[in-house]
C-alpha cells in the first residue's frame, strides 16, 4: 500500500515539474519574440532622427536622448551649447552683436531659420500709413537678427482674404520659435474689414502704425500717383470741392488716409491701444535710431539697430542704412523713395493744415503723442 502511494506522487511530481517547464519555456519564447519585434519597430521609427555628433561630449549623451533632433539643433544653437553644422554657437552670435555686426548675426540666423524654422502667421503687422514711411521701417527693422519679414505687400485682409489663412502663412518666411515674423501692407490702416479680421487671426497681434503729418503726406501720394498718370487733374483740383471757399474734399483718398482718428476708431474696436504703436515719419527721417529704438521696444526685441545703423542721404533727403561688409554699397530705398514732390501753393497748404487740426488734436489726445504737425 504505501509503495503504491510512493509511485502516485513521483507520478504527480515527475507531471508537474514537466507542465512548470514547458509553461517556462512558452513564457521565455513569447517574450523574446516580442521584444526582438519592438526592438526593430523602435530602430526604424527612429532611422533617419539621430541627431547629428556634438562636440560638447559632456552633454552629448542626454542631448541625443530627446526626440526632436531640430529642435535641438536649434536650441542648442540657441542657448550657446553644441551648435549644429552650419553655423556658428551663441558665443560667435554674441561676440557679433557687441562688434555691431547685426548683418552678419541677421544671415546666421536667417541660415537656422530656413533650415530649421516653420511657416508661421505673423506676430506683428505694419499696417499703416500709404506714404508716412512704412518701408523704411520695414527695411530698418530687418537688420534685426530675431526678426523675419516678407518683403512684399500680400495685402490679405484687404484684397485676398478669400484665399485664406493658409494660403496666407505659405508667403511667410521660415522662423524659429524665438523670432518675430512681420508683415507690411500700408492700405490695412484705411480698410474698414482689416481690423476684424487681424483680430480674427489673433487677437495678440501687435501693429505699428507709421504716420505723418497728413499735409505732406497728401502731398507725397498724388506725386506718386502723378508719375504712374501723368494725365491726372492737379492737386488743388483734387483736394477741393470748392477752393475758393476753402471746401475740401474728404472723399478724396489721398485727403481721407490722413484723417488719421477716423481709422484709429474702427481699430480700437478690436485691439487695445497698448497693441498699437506711432512712428513718427517725420522723426524717422531726423532721428531713425531713436524711433527704430522704440519701436524695437515694443516687439520686446533686444536694442541691436542704433546710430550706428545709419547715415543721412542728402541726395535723397533721408537715412540710408550704412553698407554692411558682406557689400560694396549702402542700402538706400528704391529710387521711388525720395522724389521730389510737386509745388503746391502756401495758400493751398495752409488751408489743409486748417482742415486737418481738429483730427490731429484729437489723435494726438487719443495715442498720447503730439507729433507737432502744426
Amino acid at each position: 500500500m504505501a509503495h503504491r502511494f510512493l509511485s502516485s506522487t513521483n507520478r504527480f511530481s515527475a507531471r508537474f515539474a514537466f507542465i512548470f517547464t514547458v509553461s517556462l519555456s512558452c513564457t521565455y519564447l513569447c517574450y523574446s519574440i516580442f521584444f526582438c519585434r519592438s526592438t526593430v519597430m523602435t530602430n526604424r521609427g527612429y532611422e533617419g532622427r539621430r541627431c547629428p555628433p556634438s562636440k560638447n561630449a559632456g552633454g552629448k549623451k542626454l542631448l541625443g536622448k530627446l526626440d526632436n533632433c531640430a529642435s535641438l539643433e536649434v536650441r542648442s544653437a540657441l542657448d550657446g551649447s553644441a551648435a549644429p553644422r552650419g553655423y556658428s554657437d551663441l558665443r560667435d552670435i554674441k561676440a557679433t552683436a557687441s562688434s555691431g555686426h547685426s548683418d552678419d548675426m541677421k544671415l546666421r540666423n536667417m541660415s537656422v531659420a530656413q533650415q530649421y524654422g516653420n511657416k508661421k502667421l505673423p506676430n506683428a503687422l505694419i499696417v499703416g500709413v500709404k506714404k508716412g514711411g512704412t518701408r523704411a521701417v520695414l527695411e530698418f527693422i530687418r537688420i534685426h537678427p530675431d526678426v523675419r519679414a516678407l518683403g512684399t505687400e500680400p495685402h490679405f485682409f484687404d484684397r485676398n482674404y478669400d484665399r485664406g489663412l493658409d494660403w496666407y502663412r505659405g508667403l511667410m518666411p521660415r522662423t524659429l520659435d524665438s523670432q518675430i515674423t512681420l508683415e507690411k501692407t500700408p492700405s490695412y490702416f484705411v480698410t474698414k474689414e482689416a481690423p476684424r479680421r487681424i483680430c480674427s487671426m489673433s487677437h495678440k497681434t501687435k501693429l505699428i502704425v507709421v504716420v505723418r503729418n497728413p499735409v505732406t503726406r497728401a502731398i507725397s501720394d498724388y506725386t506718386q500717383t502723378l508719375s504712374k498718370k501723368p494725365d491726372i487733374p492737379t492737386f488743388e483740383e483734387l483736394a477741393f470741392k470748392n477752393k475758393s471757399e476753402g471746401l475740401v474734399d474728404s472723399s478724396w483718398n489721398a485727403i481721407r488716409i490722413g484723417m488719421y482718428i477716423l481709422h484709429l476708431e474702427n481699430w480700437l474696436q478690436y485691439f487695445r491701444l497698448s497693441q498699437m504703436h506711432f512712428v513718427s515719419g517725420e522723426r524717422l527721417i531726423t532721428d531713425p535710431a531713436g524711433e527704430m529704438g522704440r519701436v524695437q521696444d515694443f516687439l520686446g526685441l533686444k536694442r541691436i539697430i542704433t546710430d550706428k545703423h545709419f547715415y543721412f542721404n542728402r541726395t535723397k533727403g533721408f537715412p540710408c542704412l550704412k553698407k554692411p561688409e558682406s557689400s560694396s554699397q549702402p542700402r538706400c530705398l528704391g529710387k521711388s523713395k525720395g522724389r521730389t514732390h510737386v509745388q503746391i501753393e502756401r495758400e493751398v497748404i495752409e488751408q489743409l493744415q486748417e482742415f486737418y487740426r481738429p483730427f490731429n488734436i484729437k489723435f494726438f489726445e487719443t495715442v498720447g503723442q503730439d507729433f507737432k504737425w502744426d
